[in-house]
């Protein structure tokens, strides 16, 4: 049986190896690692979470239970919460770490067991490599686990059951303006499909002007049959209900709350590109903030604009917020963000944050007065155009990530979609950057025979061509 860590934790279909067993050996596998490396002369102490999917709450409390059993306190959530509200608990109460039972933005049919560090971030590589180790040494010693009863650990003060919204919520009211946002007197739908963003929104904004209404905000474990993830195929329900309601704005979380999108008055769809870029341009000429930056490879040129004009320092980085999280705890860093709708901004966690990043927008709203597309507009007008898609292409067999990489840069084109390939990078996966501004980014998985195909460009048109493109260097590769 083969467990493996990703970016921050373990992901795994429910039932077939994501099961209570095998999670308990992984909490037997953190608290070993936990208890190994703590130097404390209390009881080290844990913050557990989870979120809305098929037994989630049963695999925290099985969790807790592991780690209780291990001498460490658990500070477990009564309900299902968001991931960025349990990992800020984490930073809060000065544990030593914490788990959050999700599979983010996967399919149904998935759970997860993500790792939080000290600092309320995701988990080093370096220290799930340990877990991997530990969880190693447990496999080879017949898979002893440590459990006790949760009525027990409940009576010896080793379970303490908690609601995380409220210090969470407090915080991010330090950072975003909820004055000025209630003088907008907005309109605002809020898409929780079905996940543990589920009321965030409401709550927050309660004392405001503002109007709040809920969709897809109750328990669903299989969430209507979609994947909980802010992209537009999936928020039929939530454009039908902004123009329904004659609303301002729609926001969108993932099904553990870390990603956000958003559909303006007129049903279009703001992605997270255009997020992060109309919040950073707010924080610094509205806010008067200035830090460096960080995207990924895979995120908009639009960034780069912003960070020209205002003299910020750019950091580019590989897809994943892991690596975005290092740049913030050892720069001064004003706002890091990736093009799937992980953003976070100094005095926050080092994490995707889909509830703050939400606030956030709904700040620049109430800023300019204006309509969610005019302001958008304005944005393409000074700092654009940028239209921006992404495609997954299945190849016929898995090829090596460096082989692919070397093929695809061994027979790199000299020209794409008409434009002069002006160079070529290697940061992760080959990106095409051309004469014109515009952007080609093929990433193989490296695990599955896919290639994940990204463009931005000036026109869709261009967009188009170049995925078109793309998607064809993966079929090369197969002849090469």
């Amino acid at each position: 049986m083969s467990i493996h860590f990703g970016t921050d934790g373990w992901r795994a279909v429910i039932a077939d190896t994501f099961t209570f067993e095998n999670v308990r050996l992984v909490s037997q596998a953190v608290a070993n690692w936990v208890n190994k490396a703590y130097t404390g002369t209390t009881p080290p102490e844990m913050v557990v979470g989870y979120d809305t999917r098929f037994l989630s709450d049963r695999f925290a409390m099985e969790t807790a239970r592991v780690l209780a059993a291990n001498g460490i306190i658990v500070w477990l959530t009564r309900t299902d919460s968001p991931t960025p509200a349990i990992s800020y608990n984490v930073k809060d109460k000065n544990a030593v770490a914490g788990v959050v039972i999700t599979a983010s933005h996967n399919p149904p049919r998935y759970n997860g067991f993500k790792v939080k560090s000290h600092y309320g971030g995701s988990a080093t590589a370096e220290e799930c490599d340990k877990i991997e180790a530990e969880l190693a040494l447990i496999q080879a010693d017949g898979n002893k686990v440590n459990v006790m009863s949760y009525d027990e650990a409940l009576a010896q003060d080793k379970i303490r059951r908690f609601d995380p919204s409220w210090v969470y919520y407090q915080h991010l009211t330090d950072l975003v303006d909820v004055d000025k946002i209630s003088e907008g007197e907005l309109n605002i739908v809020a898409d929780a499909m079905w996940g543990a963003g589920r009321g965030a929104f409401t709550s927050i904004l309660s004392r405001t002007r503002c109007h709040v209404t809920g969709i897809r905000d109750v328990l669903n474990p299989g969430f209507g049959g979609i994947h909980p993830e802010p992209m537009m195929k999936y928020l039929n329900d939530l454009v039908a209900t902004v123009q329904r309601l004659q609303a301002h704005v729609g926001l969108a979380t993932d099904g553990d709350a870390d990603r956000i999108g958003a559909i303006d008055a007129q049903g279009n769809f703001i992605d997270p590109h255009h997020i992060f870029a109309l919040t950073l341009r707010h924080l610094v000429e509205n806010k008067g903030l200035r830090g460096d930056v960080v995207k990924t490879v895979s995120t908009t040129l639009m960034i780069d604009a912003l960070c020209k004009k205002y003299d910020l320092k750019l950091h580019e980085t590989p897809v994943g917020f892991n690596y975005i999280a290092d740049l913030m705890m050892n720069n001064d860093v004003l706002m890091g963000g990736e093009e799937s709708g992980g953003i976070s901004i100094r005095g926050h966690i080092p994490e995707g944050d889909g509830i703050l990043m939400g606030l956030m927008l709904l700040e620049v709203m109430a800023s300019a007065k204006a309509p969610l597309h005019e302001i958008v507009a304005n944005l393409q007008k000074n700092f654009g155009p940028a239209h921006y898609e992404r495609i997954d292409a299945r190849l016929s067999k898995t090829i090596p990530k460096k082989q692919m990489v070397k093929l695809l840069t061994d027979n790199a084109p000299a020209r794409l979609g008409g434009e002069s390939v002006a160079r070529v990078d290697t940061l992760d996966g080959v990106k095409f950057y051309l004469a014109d501004g515009s952007w080609l980014l093929v990433r193989p998985s490296g695990t599955e025979p896919v290639l994940r195909i990204y463009a931005e460009a000036h026109t869709a048109d261009m967009v188009k061509s170049l995925l078109d493109e793309g998607s064809g260097m993966g079929n090369l590769a197969m002849t090469v």
